[in-house]
């Protein structure tokens, strides 16, 4: 019988593998070599480590001769060779150039193959498609994705808006109205070509991708921030008009703060010259690219997610019928957004 490699630690390596063994960021296999060090310092034979540990035999006896060989050293993975690289780094330059420039011939975005062509063009070198994949995988470059951003203006003006509209959100004048306005256009109508399926244990609800236009439909919304109830209509007449019914709604002599953004409805011209003839109406203007500022957008939001995304509408006046159920509910249980300054999202029901 072969007794086993004696392991004599130090203070300094103890310390060491008591803290790997208790690092919330250290590999697993790590820590079970590190557990299997200071076993074995304690005394315990191979067989009682193994059974403590849940490996086998041959595992304790590796890494603790490879520990007495080579030390700390000796618990870490051997570097492996692996298969050589099939193309140099030529042809790698190669493809990571083409997928960082604009594609030919009025393309909008690359695909493995079209890459492929290019290098073998640009380099005289055949790669297959799925190697290039590799490739860019290889460098987290994904160039048939593409994302959209918007630089905000970083402007006084900016921070003067937001500072006025987080104001009037916090702290409303006195026995004013605090409304919050915008409109959703251009809301698809549309039925399933076939039925739906509801979901199941393990499965879920299933719909096709086919399906019939029945038009659009838009709606505008106001939200009062210190209620949280919405007025919706649909948009069949002018702006101004909606105006003109939540003025007719309003007391008298109540002033009005409403939110809007700089959607070309609202700056127009006959929409400008109404708010001009309605003085108790006092506009708080969205910076530009800052609608998100605007309360009524997760109004929106909770819209879309609950009526409109998976929707199945027979006709435009079905959309309708539904979007106003939705607000008529909603009304039923409505209560104030919860504003934050904690860099944190406002939630939306």
């Amino acid at each position: 019988m072969v007794s086993a490699v004696v392991v004599e630690l130090n203070g300094d390596i103890r310390a060491a593998l008591g803290r790997l063994v208790s690092s919330a960021s250290a590999q697993v296999r790590e820590v079970a070599r590190a557990r299997i060090m200071l076993a074995a310092a304690d005394g315990l034979a191979n067989a009682e480590i193994a059974q403590q540990l849940s490996c086998s035999v041959h595992t304790v006896r590796k890494w603790r001769s490879r520990f007495v060989r080579s030390g700390v050293q000796g618990l870490r993975d051997a570097a492996r060779s692996g298969r050589p690289r099939i193309y140099d780094d030529v042809t790698r330059v190669a493809v990571v150039a083409a997928a960082t420039q604009t594609p030919p011939d009025g393309a909008a975005t690359w695909s493995h193959q079209a890459i492929a062509e290019q290098v073998a063009d640009t380099v005289f070198v055949a790669v297959s498609p799925s190697q290039v994949g590799r490739i860019l995988a290889d460098l987290d470059l994904k160039p048939h994705k593409v994302t959209g951003w918007l630089t905000r203006r970083d402007t006084p003006e900016f921070w003067e808006r937001a500072r006025d509209i987080c104001a009037l959100y916090r702290d409303p004048p006195e026995g004013a109205m605090v409304l919050s306005i915008d409109e959703k256009t251009a809301i698809a109508a549309h039925s399933r070509k076939h039925p739906s399926r509801p979901a199941a244990r393990g499965q879920r609800a299933r719909q096709k991708f086919e399906y019939v236009r029945h038009g659009t439909a838009s709606l505008v919304a106001a939200l009062d921030v210190n209620s949280g109830e919405v007025i919706a209509r649909n948009t069949a007449t002018a702006f101004t008009a909606f105006l003109d019914q939540l003025d007719a709604a309003i007391a008298p002599g109540r002033d009005i703060h409403v939110v809007l953004d700089n959607g070309s409805s609202h700056t127009a011209k006959h929409s400008k010259k109404w708010l001009a003839d309605h003085p108790r109406w006092h506009v708080h203007w969205t910076p530009p690219h800052a609608s998100w500022l605007n309360q009524v957008e997760l109004v929106f939001s909770a819209l879309t997610r609950r009526v409109l995304r998976h929707g199945d509408f027979a006709s435009r006046d079905d959309l309708i019928a539904k979007m106003d159920d939705y607000v008529i509910h909603r009304n039923e249980t409505a209560k104030p957004f919860r504003l934050t300054y904690a860099a944190s999202p406002l939630k939306a029901d």
